[in-house]
Formats: C-alpha cells, structure tokens, sequence
C-alpha cells in the first residue's frame, strides 16, 4: 500500500514507519521538521504542517490511506486544543485529496473503565495530564461525527512505552485491556505492529479500539 504519515519522526510515528516499511509498504513521511537521516527506497519526506489543511491534501494526494500520529508538547497546555484541530484537518484534507481510509493515533484517557465512567474523569487519573487528556478525547468525538471517510481511532493500553516488538497482544474496542496483573500497558513497537495489522485488514471501521498485553 502506498501511506501517508504524519509525524513519522516522532516516538510513535517512527516505529509505525519501521512497521509499515519493513512490511513492504510505501510511505510518505510528513512532518514539519522531516528526518532525512532515515533513508529507505520506499520511504519519501515531505515537508508540510498538517494543521494546513490544504498543504496536507497536497502531500497525501495518491495515497491508500492517511496515518496521523501527531503529537503536541505535554508541557505546553496552550498546545492541547491542537487535537481537535487536527483531526478536523485530516478530515478535510482526506476529503479533498480523494484519501478514504484514515487511522489516528488516540488516547487512552477516553476509554471506559466501567459504564459511563472514561479515564480521565477518574480521581486517580494525573492531574497535569487531565485537560490534554480531555482535549484529545474531543477528537475522537469529531471523528465519530464523520460519516463518510473509513476512520479508525486508535487508542493505546493506559502506558505506552519503549520495549519488545513481541507481536503477542490482545484486542479491545472500548475499554482498557488490562493483563492478570491488573496492569494496561503495550510497548511502542507492538502498537504500530497492531496498527499496519488494522490497516491491512480493518477490522475497526469507523470505530476505535485499544491493545494491551
């Protein structure tokens, strides 16, 4: 398949780029900083911001699908608002360059941990995190609002961090997967490996699922 990555430079982009790469799809990285230190035969940069929305259908025109793993600074709460606007750009720019097929790279903060109870309302959920937390949850509400394109939002286990590529993990849609020790955690390498799983062979079509070991 032929890709289109935004944020392919960053902590999960980047091992979602090797995932996809290695599977022997065609990716084109898109960032506003692109990294030239990676070169692959199947891999073109191109820089662009993907809160521009028409630079960013420019970029992804021709592709199979559109990736987002965008980030923001965690330290900057001036930057949380910039999920909603960027889910609202991929939207519109998948629209505009004819690109059906979107996964985003979501939070884990809107998960259910019981009926009617999300994450981030929790008392034990990290106050510094709370309104990031809530602003990323408001683009997964955007998303359900989209009727037309093929989106899937991906959320990932309650910790997310560096560690084996296993390939053993399991499945969920709308809550936390937790392991017999109580724990929810997945490794950056085992999310993008369930990620290009999806994009191979959807099985989250305009809904959003989760991973956990």
């Amino acid at each position: 398949m032929k890709i289109a990555l935004i944020g392919a430079n960053g902590k999960i982009g980047s091992r979602i780029l090797q995932e996809a790469l290695n599977r022997g799809h065609s990716v084109t990285g898109i960032s506003r900083n692109p990294d030239n230190n990676i070169k692959n035969e199947k891999l073109t940069w191109v820089k662009a911001d993907a809160l521009d929305s028409d630079a960013l259908a420019a970029a992804i025109k021709g592709n199979d699908a559109l990736i987002s793993a965008f980030g923001i600074d965690w330290q900057k709460p001036e930057t949380y608002h910039l999920f909603s606007n960027i889910a609202r750009s991929l939207i519109f720019a998948a629209k505009k360059a004819g690109v059906k097929r979107i996964i985003n790279v979501g939070g884990a903060g809107s998960l259910e941990v019981e009926p009617g109870l999300q994450l981030v309302d929790t008392p034990s959920f990290p106050e510094a995190w709370r309104k990031g937390a809530d602003e990323q949850r408001k683009s997964l509400e955007i998303f359900r609002r989209e009727k037309d394109l093929d989106w899937t939002f991906f959320s990932p286990a309650i910790i997310i961090e560096p560690g084996p590529h296993t390939g053993k993990f399991r499945i969920g849609k709308d809550n936390p997967v937790f392991d017999e020790k109580g724990n929810s955690t997945i490794s950056f390498d085992d999310y993008a490996a369930a990620l290009i799983d999806e994009l191979e062979n959807p099985q989250f079509i305009k809904q959003r699922f989760t991973i956990g070991y």
